[in-house]
């Protein structure tokens, strides 16, 4: 039997004092699958070779998503495989389906997103740092893109570029704030054309977000090749496939697009594929890796990125509106942490009982569970519990969701693992058996771009009205002149906050959400709206959690979470 580290050792010791099982067991063992299916990354990772497997059932859809979280997160990720390994342990044939881990955050501030505690995808050090290089295809296919345009303007532009309307710009995976506004071409002739640019995290690129949103390698190229890169000197939108490109990021994304196959400490099967952030891209996991883990497993557990206001409103008006993947129940984690700091507490006063903060946060609690409502889910509750909440906090937070009509359960699995959220997992089963769900649309393909977001700012954020400034008002104006109106929109905003300040806490009303910019994204099939300042290249704090990591003298990584 493994004996584990106690609760608040380091994840990454915890994570390495589990011997996995090879990967081919938890393929065949926990999703019938054989292991001529498998492309195997080493022992204990692997791709799922998608034309190998016969995943044509129909498992239940779990949307795990949270209040308004700390910059720490509020532990959707260990709630999702708490839950998973949770589910299997009273009878339920489970799996969970993951976002892939961006190397930004986890050298930035928050860390990698393999969990915590018990609740740990493994090998938590291969999840965390490149994985099975599925970012680096994103990255390469995107800056294909990009050189070849440049390229195509160096010798003769026969496509008749414009090099001042270039929209396409690059990316990399990692916060890096001085490549937000670059110029590219200088040095004369020999080096190209100069013109203004910049770069984005890669999690933010569209061909991450086509990447998740394509049914299949056809569909891929198909969507690379709708790609707009810019315009031409007489204002017509020029595609990647126009210039050539869409065959050869294809190719790079030949391997990229097949899910990764892992699995949790308790040896349940973690499909991870694909990665944007829910606060500047769409933040959910793959089409393909959704499908297939449905197809494979009676329940599926995903989850969105950040709090409901964006993960789950995306998820849903973006993600299930185009592959028609809709939620069967929503859980909705919380904190009592989370909810003191919406209610005015600093981050160093968390770990004390404050009832005052608690009870003026949680209207941010009641904001969520209202708006998930209108999503027709009624979600179950999570209390992810922390061992400094008080019994007075907890019973708060019960008396607020009752009160809202909403299942609520406590759970401990970050200490206890699937043991410690079985009381989530049996309420889930029972919502499962019990109820149908019908899920809404709070806005229709038909509806322009600016209700749209209008429709999501008033109804979801509590704000009065949407301000377009000059620029983005234009093109607002382009999109719609060139027929792309009837996409849905990817609202890009600070995740800490309803409104688009985030000193702005608890359930903010009456604010104005402006939009600064609008990026038709239309390979990807959704029109990002970029809000107050928010940035889809982020920086590094003070003091990056990667001056904190490194290897001991026997090679071992240290200072990974």
């Amino acid at each position: 039997m493994t004996v584990l580290p106690p609760p608040g050792s380091p994840d990454i010791d915890i994570a390495r004092a589990v011997k996995p099982w090879p990967i081919f067991e938890v393929a065949q063992r926990k999703l019938g699958v054989a292991p001529h299916a498998l492309i195997p990354y080493g022992h204990y990772k692997a791709k799922l070779d998608l034309a190998q497997i016969d995943a044509t059932k129909q498992g239940k859809l779990v949307l795990v998503t949270a209040i308004t979280p700390t910059p720490a997160g509020e532990g959707k990720t260990t709630t999702s495989i708490g839950l998973t390994d949770a589910l299997n342990s009273i009878g339920v044939n489970a799996s969970v389906c993951l976002r892939e881990p961006s190397l930004g955050p986890c050298f930035g501030v928050k860390g990698g997103a393999a969990g915590g505690g018990r609740s740990q995808a493994i090998p938590m050090e291969d999840l965390n740092l490149h994985f099975n290089g599925d970012f680096h295809a994103i990255t390469s296919a995107h800056n294909l893109l990009a050189a070849l345009i440049d390229n195509h303007i160096h010798w003769d532009n026969e496509l008749d570029l414009d090099p001042r309307r270039i929209t396409w710009r690059r990316v990399m995976d990692m916060n890096d704030r001085a490549l937000r506004h670059t110029l590219v071409g200088l040095g004369g002739p020999a080096h190209g054309q100069p013109r203004e640019s910049g770069f984005d995290i890669t999690v933010a690129s569209e061909i991450m977000a086509i990447l998740c949103l394509s049914e299949d390698r056809k569909d891929l190229q198909r969507r690379l090749g709708n790609i707009i890169i810019g315009r031409d000197t007489s204002g017509r939108p020029v595609t990647a496939r126009e210039l050539g490109a869409d065959g050869a990021m294809t190719v790079l994304l030949k391997d990229a697009i097949q899910p990764n196959l892992i699995q949790t400490l308790e040896h349940n099967p973690a499909l991870i594929h694909g990665g944007p952030f829910a606060n500047i891209a769409h933040g959910c996991n793959s089409v393909m890796a959704t499908r297939t883990a449905m197809g494979l497993s009676d329940v599926v557990v995903t989850e969105a990125g950040f709090g409901a206001d964006l993960g789950a409103e995306k998820f849903i008006h973006i993600k299930s509106r185009i592959s028609g993947l809709e939620p069967d129940v929503a859980v909705l984690v919380c904190t009592v942490r989370a909810l003191k700091m919406q209610g005015g507490l600093a981050k160093t006063e968390l770990d004390e009982p404050n009832l005052d903060a608690l009870s003026k946060g949680v209207v941010n609690l009641e904001r969520h569970i209202q708006n998930m409502q209108k999503f027709g889910l009624n979600p179950i509750v999570a209390v992810n519990r922390f061992p400094t909440d008080s019994a007075q906090e907890l019973t708060a937070i019960k008396e607020v969701c009752l009160k809202m009509g909403a299942r609520v359960e406590e759970a401990t699995h970050w200490a206890e693992g699937g043991e410690g959220a079985k009381a989530v997992a049996e309420a889930v089963k029972t919502v499962l058996e019990t109820e149908e769900v019908n899920v809404n649309y709070l806005y229709e393909d038909a509806q322009p771009i600016d209700e749209k977001i209008r429709t999501v700012a008033t109804e979801l954020y509590g704000a009065a009205d949407v301000q377009f400034n000059i620029a983005a008002q234009k093109q607002l104006d382009e999109i719609h002149e060139l027929g792309f109106g009837h996409l849905p929109v990817c609202i890009a905003k600070t995740p800490y906050s309803f409104s688009s300040e985030a000193s702005e806490l608890g359930a903010p009303e009456g604010h104005v959400l402006p939009v600064r910019e609008l990026r038709l994204m239309a390979g990807a099939g959704f029109v990002v709206a970029i809000c107050g300042d928010v940035m889809t290249m982020p920086g590094l704090p003070k003091k990056p959690a990667a001056l904190n990591i490194s290897l001991d003298d026997d090679g071992e990584i240290v200072g990974l979470f």
